[in-house]
């Protein structure tokens, strides 16, 4: 038998690993659960290996399996690289997860595509929802999406090592509720208003486990409750129903929709901040991400969008992912400016002058 390794085995085989589930790694790859045994059957023949400890009420990674998982891992990246590098990406439409089912006159996600698609009208992105960050980094990761937004700082560690993130904003958060709730009359609501009144941070949605995991930041450092778990609406009329029945304020940003029977209340004292990235592949090059870059950073200029409220509250995972991002930044500055005066001075060198040319640019964040 041949002992060739085929990618969708290894998909199959990663996939399983990482959610110890079949049917959910079956999910992930949108195939059948029987399929997906099968290949890991013969993933099992081709290695003379049992990859996977499997009962009726469990299945786990055998010590093979365990050594298999990590070069599994680096060998897909690998294969994905080789096809990236030979297809030409800026021929297709980007897919762009825009992080919520719902549009509001000042989200991050409308303004951006809607700014992108007046500057760039010859292009095409469409627009998905993936239901979370969370649940768009595994589809980013799979190749089967190109960019989302969201807090990148949630990410499990594994996902936040296969991607890029660019900071885009920080959103200023606030609760939503029922309009006759005891909090409802209020202009702006003080965080420690909230005290006796559990905050539904939607920690029942799993592919929002990134923001539910800045709710229970937020309400831990303040003294606050969580609500109890609940299974997550959808559009704005299930959430306008869920409230209702729940009558818990609930976790969001500002800039969102006007719900009928239900106020946003933006918070203050402090004011606490969502830190919004662009997130994508660090081997994806595509016009559109280009756009989407250049659109963030525009917006960003012209309304301050990276600017930091004093006095405002913020993670510190969130924290230290900006202090990486300007490290980074200042490193690559230096670089390209190095770059630019090595050049300007070959330039000159052939001219038989000196300084002659344009200054160079840095080269892009990825």
């Amino acid at each position: 038998m041949s002992r060739d390794l085929h990618p969708r085995l290894l998909r199959g085989f990663v996939a399983t690993a990482e959610t110890l589930h079949f049917g959910r790694g079956a999910e992930r790859l949108h195939i059948a659960q029987q399929a997906l045994s099968r290949d890991i059957r013969s993933l099992e023949r081709a290695l003379g290996a049992t990859l996977f400890t499997r009962t009726t009420r469990s299945v786990e990674l055998t010590a093979a399996g365990a050594r298999l998982l990590p070069r599994a891992r680096r060998l897909l990246v690998l294969h994905d690289e080789i096809l990236t590098a030979l297809v030409d990406d800026g021929n297709r439409p980007l897919l762009l997860d825009l992080n919520s089912d719902v549009t509001g006159d000042d989200l991050t996600a409308d303004r951006l595509l809607a700014y992108v698609r007046e500057a760039w009208p010859d292009g095409e992105l469409l627009a998905r929802f993936h239901g979370g960050l969370a649940a768009a980094a595994v589809e980013l990761v799979d190749h089967r999406l190109d960019v989302s937004l969201g807090r990148f700082a949630g990410l499990p560690p594994r996902l936040r090592s296969q991607l890029v993130h660019v900071p885009v904003r920080f959103e200023p958060m606030a609760v939503m509720m029922p309009d006759t709730h005891p909090l409802a009359g209020r202009a702006v609501l003080p965080i420690a208003a909230l005290a006796g009144h559990p905050v539904d941070i939607c920690a029942g949605n799993p592919a929002t486990t990134e923001w539910a995991d800045l709710g229970a930041q937020l309400l831990g450092e303040h003294g606050l409750e969580a609500a109890p778990a609940h299974l997550p609406p959808v559009g704005v009329v299930e959430t306008a129903r869920y409230l209702a029945r729940h009558r818990e304020p609930m976790l969001t940003t500002t800039g969102g929709p006007q719900i009928p029977g239900v106020v946003t209340l933006a918070l203050v004292d402090p004011v606490p901040l969502s830190l919004v990235g662009l997130v994508h592949r660090p081997d994806l090059r595509h016009p559109g991400l280009d756009a989407l870059i250049a659109a963030a950073e525009e917006l960003g200029r012209e309304e301050g969008w990276l600017v930091r409220p004093a006095g405002s509250w913020l993670p510190a995972s969130d924290t230290a992912l900006l202090g990486l991002r300007r490290a980074v930044r200042g490193r690559r500055d230096a670089q390209g400016a190095q770059g630019a005066q090595d050049a300007q001075d070959a330039q000159g060198a052939r001219d038989g002058r000196c300084g002659v040319g344009r200054p160079g640019m840095a080269p892009p964040l990825p």
